[in-house]
């Protein structure tokens, strides 16, 4: 459970365990969404008038294609998660870091907090190994897993003179 009474939550803290689901509608086209439910635990307490804190953990898993040949590549993300939830209005609303809630809400919901926190954990590129030798620029073929027969392309001739130069410092 990620909603949480917010009269409850002035007077006690809460232990949070909850999901959010890769199908949640919080979710918007272009996001890293998680392959599996990104897990929360941790604890949502007050911090004076309008304000409660967040402290734990945050475990999702998402798949990215590899940035040199494309083949899927699973990524876990295990973070440990802090941020501060302020009202609409507080001075902190300003603050790109403070998550802000409508105080005539009933229930605080984390689910906006967890999903700008994965996408801002979560990594924006993936390598599938360290040796991975990507595709041939001219066919495309995947050289981790064959090689192909196309001949090296030349240098653009505007390089040329610092090829040159190049060669001279070895």
């Amino acid at each position: 459970m990620l909603s949480f009474d917010l009269r409850s939550l002035e007077t006690k803290a809460v232990q949070v365990d909850g999901a959010v689901q890769p199908d949640d509608p919080i979710w918007v086209e272009g996001d890293n969404r998680p392959t599996d439910p990104i897990r929360v635990t941790g604890r949502l307490s007050s911090a004076g008038d309008g304000r409660f804190y967040f402290t734990g953990r945050m475990e999702g898993r998402f798949e990215l294609p590899c940035r040199r040949c494309l083949e899927p590549v699973n990524v876990e993300v295990r973070e440990d998660v802090h941020f501060l939830l302020a009202e609409l209005g507080a001075e902190e609303a300003d603050d790109p870091e403070v998550f802000l809630f409508d105080p005539n809400a009933r229930l605080l919901d984390l689910r906006a907090a967890v999903r700008e926190t994965w996408l801002l954990t979560a990594p924006a590129y993936v390598q599938c190994r360290d040796d991975c030798k990507g595709l041939c620029a001219t066919c495309g073929t995947n050289l981790n897993e064959s090689t192909c027969n196309c001949t090296q392309t030349s240098t653009d001739s505007r390089w040329g003179s610092l090829l040159k130069h190049q060669g001279d410092a070895h």
